[in-house]
């Protein structure tokens, strides 16, 4: 990928752009700030050729891979993933603000892995920066009321830990996982061991990470972690795949089955995490072409951008 790594752009705000956020929730409400959220959103798309470009790339390519079936790019439509994007953002101010309930989300669920939740033993579920993973958290705080451990790459996790706390979530909890030395690993087994289930996503880099495997994504090659997959061979703890679209006005939570237990023998681990992520990016697509617009990755995605306008 070219030009600096997405996390760099986002690690120094993110956290003081959620403090700032959480508390404007809290006194002003989402009818005040949508808005302000859509301005700022438009301000982005205005000046952010960058993120412009990646967004057409995306799309382009999404159509070519369905065959016609998504639209093709254009600016208006770009505009619509940037406006998508927005609403995101209202609808995770409504998650924080606890005024979503499991009534307003619909599950779908057809290997009942819900039922699992309060198993003796925890599993991993791994998710994409696609539609709206924060309404999951609906099933950690709303549901069965499982503790789930998110992990992820910023080094900002305990201070976003206080946030969430302060906004009530009480079963969620960021974990830095950016290199997975032993202690982590450790941690990681004891609340898998105490049933608790953890949340990855498995489709961006952690910046100082050099573990990637290449793979086919709606058409292209490109670079995805090598992480979840190596992680849950090493926890040796079932694996689920977790997406969350807006489709209809009405979030939709989907829960898959992927794999009993990620093993492989000596010398065929690279190629177990290989099949393991190509299957991952696969699914991905699948749930890229029913909704479009809701891939919320704006920075370079593959190695190449030969199919982005200037």
């Amino acid at each position: 990928m070219n030009g600096q790594h997405w996390a760099g752009q986002q690690e120094r705000g993110s956290y003081w752009l959620m403090k700032l956020t959480a508390t404007l929730v809290r006194s002003l409400g989402r009818r005040v700030l949508s808005p302000l959220i859509h301005m700022i959103v438009a301000y982005f798309f205005l000046f952010g050729r960058r993120a412009r470009r990646s967004a057409w790339q995306y799309q382009q390519r999404l159509h070519r891979h369905t065959g016609g079936q998504t639209p093709a790019p254009s600016h208006w439509q770009v505009f619509r993933q940037f406006m998508a994007f927005a609403d995101a953002l209202l609808d995770k101010l409504d998650v924080w603000n606890g005024r979503l309930s499991l009534a307003d989300i619909d599950i779908d669920d057809p290997s009942h892995l819900r039922q699992q939740l309060r198993g003796a033993r925890g599993q991993m579920l791994v998710g994409a920066h696609l539609g709206n993973l924060e309404v999951c958290r609906a099933l950690a705080e709303l549901g069965e009321q499982v503790p789930m451990n998110v992990l992820v790459h910023t080094r900002h996790a305990e201070r976003f830990n206080r946030l969430l706390g302060e906004a009530g979530a009480s079963n969620l909890r960021l974990i830095q996982v950016s290199e997975l030395d032993p202690a982590i690993m450790l941690q990681l087994a004891e609340r898998l061991e105490q049933g608790e289930w953890l949340a990855i996503a498995g489709d961006r880099v952690p910046l100082h990470g050099t573990r990637t495997v290449e793979v086919d994504f709606v058409g292209h090659q490109a670079a995805l972690p090598q992480g979840p997959w190596l992680l849950a061979g090493l926890l040796s703890c079932p694996v689920n795949l977790l997406f969350c679209l807006k489709q209809q006005g009405r979030y939709r939570i989907t829960l898959e089955p992927f794999a009993e237990h990620i093993q492989w023998r000596r010398g065929q681990r690279d190629q177990v995490i290989a099949e393991s992520a190509a299957r991952y990016a696969s699914r991905l697509g699948h749930y890229c072409a029913q909704a479009p617009l809701q891939w919320f990755n704006f920075y370079p995605f593959w190695k190449t951008d030969d199919d982005a306008p200037a």
